[in-house]
Formats: C-alpha cells, sequence, structure tokens
C-alpha cells in the first residue's frame, strides 16, 4: 500500500490509477491559462501531466503553481486519474499539494539547442534535459553489467588497482606528474603493470573497469586526458587468440544485452540500429591491411607504420562490404610501435603478437600476449631505451614463475560513441576532460 508522501515514479503512475500519490520531478513545461493550470513534471523514468482548475483567492495549489519555473524542482501530491485525451500516457494528476522544493532561476543557461562546448560547461543541465544525455548513461550502467556478467562467468576476478604510480608507466611518456608529500607519482597511463602483477600473484583471470589518464595534447573528437578503461588480463593463455576469443564474446554477450532492453530507444533517440554481432570476429594482419588499403590509394609513399583514422575507417568500409561484419581484429603490429612489454613473434621478430580492435573504423581496443620471460623483457626494455631501475618492482614478477598471460585494455566511452553513433567523445562522458577542459 503506498501513502500519499511517499514517493511513485512516474513510469508506474498506471498501477496507481484513482488514489492519491505524490511524484518528484523537475517542471518540464507550465502551460498558466485563464481558468486552468497545466504542468508537466519529469522525472528519470517518465513525464506526467499535473492539471488544475485554478480556486481564485486563497487557492494554494494555484498560488504554488504560478510560482513556479521551468527545471524548478517539485513535489506533487494528487489523485491519479485516467484521461485518454491526454497524450502522456492517458493519464494525468490532479494536485491537493505542490511543494516547491528548489525553484529554478530562468531563463536557462542552456537548452538543446546549445552548441556542444556551451553544453559541457552546463553539463548537468544537459544531462537533465536531455533524454538522449540520459539514455546514454542506462545504456552504459547495462554494457558494463553485461562485460561484468561475461567476465563472471569466466571466472574473472574484479581487481582495483592504484592509480598513482612512483614511476612514469610503460614508455614513460604522456603521463601527468604530481607532487607527493616530499617527492613525485605519477597517474596511471592504464593498469597495465599492475594486472599483470596480479597474473603473477596468482590470480587466474584479472578484470577491471576504472580510470585512466593519458597527458597526450590531442584536440580530437575521441580523445581525452581522463576516460573509464576497461580491463582484462588471462593466465595460462596458449597464444594471443585466447584474449581475442574472450572479448569477442564478452562484447557479443553485452552487446546483446544493451540491445534487448534499450534497442528500440536507441534506434528512436539516436537513429542507430544496434546489431549485435556474430562471432569470430574478422582478423586481418597489419602487412594484410596495409596492402589492402594501398592498392586503394591509402599511404602512396608506403611510409606509414600504423594505420591513421583514414586507414582505420577505410579498412572497416571494406571489411564490412566483404564479410558483413563491422568489427574487424588488426592483428601482429610491428615491434617499433608496441610497447616492450609485447611478445614478440617466433616466425618474425619484428612483428609482435598483439591487436587492435576497429568497430566501425573506430579504435576501441588494443591487446596482446605478453613476454612473460625475465631475460626476454629485459633485452626488449633495452631495445626502447629503457633502464630497468626504475621497472624493478615491475621486473621482479617474472622472475620466480609468473605464467604465460595476455589481455586488452578498452576505451568505454569510445565504445558508446560508437554504439549510439555520436560524434565525439564529449558527449559519451559526463564530465569530459581534455587539454583546455578541467571544469565543471
Amino acid at each position: 500500500m503506498i501513502h500519499a508522501n511517499e514517493r511513485v515514479h512516474v513510469s508506474d503512475l498506471r498501477q496507481h490509477v484513482g488514489r492519491t500519490v505524490s511524484v518528484c520531478g523537475w517542471v518540464n513545461t507550465l502551460r498558466l491559462q485563464r481558468k486552468m493550470q497545466f504542468l508537466v513534471v519529469r522525472d528519470h523514468t517518465a513525464m506526467t501531466q499535473v492539471t488544475h482548475r485554478r480556486g481564485g483567492d486563497g487557492d494554494p495549489v494555484e498560488a504554488a503553481l504560478e510560482s513556479l519555473s521551468t527545471e524548478s524542482a517539485v513535489r506533487i501530491t494528487g489523485r491519479v486519474v485516467d484521461n485518454p485525451v491526454v497524450k502522456l500516457g492517458g493519464l494525468e494528476i490532479v494536485p491537493e499539494r505542490v511543494e516547491v522544493l528548489n525553484r529554478a532561476e530562468a531563463p536557462l543557461p542552456t537548452d538543446e539547442r546549445s552548441g556542444l562546448e556551451h553544453r559541457m560547461d552546463w553539463r548537468f543541465l544537459d544531462v537533465r534535459i536531455r533524454p538522449a544525455a540520459r539514455l546514454l548513461f542506462a545504456v552504459q550502467t547495462t554494457f558494463e553489467q553485461g562485460m561484468r556478467a561475461y567476465a563472471y562467468e569466466q571466472g574473472c576476478t574484479e581487481m582495483h588497482t592504484p592509480k598513482l604510480m612512483g614511476t612514469a608507466s610503460e614508455s614513460g611518456a604522456e603521463v601527468f606528474k604530481l607532487g607527493y608529500f616530499n617527492t613525485s607519482a605519477y597517474l596511471a597511463q592504464s593498469p597495465q603493470f599492475f594486472k599483470q602483477m596480479a597474473i603473477a600473484a596468482g590470480v587466474d583471470r584479472v578484470f577491471e573497469i576504472g580510470p585512466v589518464f593519458r597527458a597526450e595534447p590531442s584536440f580530437t573528437s575521441r580523445h581525452a586526458t581522463e576516460f573509464t578503461g576497461v580491463d582484462v588480463e588471462l593466465a595460462w593463455i596458449s597464444d594471443v587468440e585466447d584474449v581475442m576469443r574472450f572479448e569477442e564474446r564478452m562484447l557479443a554477450h553485452a552487446i546483446a544485452l544493451v540491445a534487448e532492453r534499450h534497442g528500440d530507444a536507441i534506434e528512436e533517440t539516436f537513429g542507430a540500429e544496434l546489431a549485435v554481432p556474430e562471432t569470430p570476429f574478422p582478423r586481418v594482419t597489419m602487412a594484410e591491411a596495409q596492402s589492402m588499403l594501398r592498392a586503394d590509394g591509402w599511404d602512396p609513399e608506403g611510409a606509414k607504420e600504423d594505420l591513421d583514422p583514414e586507414g582505420e575507417r577505410a579498412l572497416a568500409a571494406r571489411m564490412l562490404k566483404e564479410t558483413g561484419h563491422e568489427f574487424v581484429f588488426v592483428t601482429h603490429y610491428p615491434t617499433g610501435i608496441r610497447p616492450f612489454y609485447h611478445m614478440r613473434s617466433a616466425d618474425d621478430p619484428g612483428l609482435t603478437l598483439s591487436f587492435d580492435l576497429l568497430w566501425k573504423g573506430l579504435e576501441i581496443t588494443t591487446g596482446a600476449q605478453r613476454e612473460h620471460r625475465y631475460d626476454r623483457l629485459i633485452e626488449q626494455a633495452a631495445e626502447k631505451g629503457m633502464g630497468t631501475d626504475p621497472l624493478e618492482d615491475y621486473l621482479n614478477c617474472f622472475r620466480y614463475g609468473c605464467p604465460p598471460h595476455g589481455g586488452l585494455g578498452m576505451g568505454l566511452a569510445r565504445v558508446l560513441m560508437v554504439m549510439l553513433g555520436l560524434d565525439s567523445i564529449r558527449e559519451a562522458t559526463f564530465l569530459f576532460r581534455g587539454p583546455n577542459r578541467l571544469t565543471p
């Protein structure tokens, strides 16, 4: 039994026709006519109409409604009435009490017509007033739930690794340095070293969703200085294929859950049709990809070691045409453009047992089999000009029986950006951080 002073979500009002309930939300629109007052209230679940016949002087409901502004926070207590004329679910609330919990200043500083950067300045309002923004976070929640469920089913342990490091991680480039008591610390570029330590600690399969920091001055639609990474590390693998199989199945599982819960809303709101991918995803080596693309006119000088964004888009378009698949793994990257801890190919030491995963032409994942042999790691670090002293704690993990392993790192916002057909990673993040944005 719901009491009138207990909050009911707008989406549940149909269950309470004829009863007096309270709804809490924001004023979406106001129509204050001579005889009638109409108010549309919005909470995070839906919108409903509030209809009040003016009572004249001494009518507290009339006075409260008259004092409102758009986006004011209110609590409406009233009777739920079936009215098929009302477009919002065929229901309305006839108010008995209107509480103005926080009146919004007018005019609002942003609206749906505002430019992206201005909307980012007022992100809390942007998310509140735009259904597309709120849907994004519902999709994000479901997608993470799907990935976690798959990871748990596969025996993964969810870990939380440090984001403060005593030495610069990986190459040492593009890291944020900060004061740490009487010394310096660095924000982790990835949990790479720590999740490998977990493997060495006997944690068989590692899973983490957490913040990642990159001090790169990139002003593109797909880069951020702080983002959420999805990381996996798997012990006792036979080869890098084990990692790719894990990822494609995890993605297929999570995307299927999103499609089931939000597919119709995504198509209606974003105009994007979410197709659940079949596994396995296509694989193409970097050499094969470059050969195909150069035959089509990409990189006519033949000077590029890596695929640029144009090359990634062209490769994805070709693979979609040839295979019908939106995803493609690009494998066997040259050692010169991969970290020292990626395992080298036994057949060609100039290549690594690594991959990137492209979705609709955007790189969303980098992964590899790791080099787990201490001597080889020392050699490969030296080749990259890296001293072993800053890496001592990391390298010690490989001196006492570290098993073969591999893993991947995925950018969550990039995945959402592709999934929903967004133009910029800024819209796939709650509070974006980039070279020119540290607020709000």
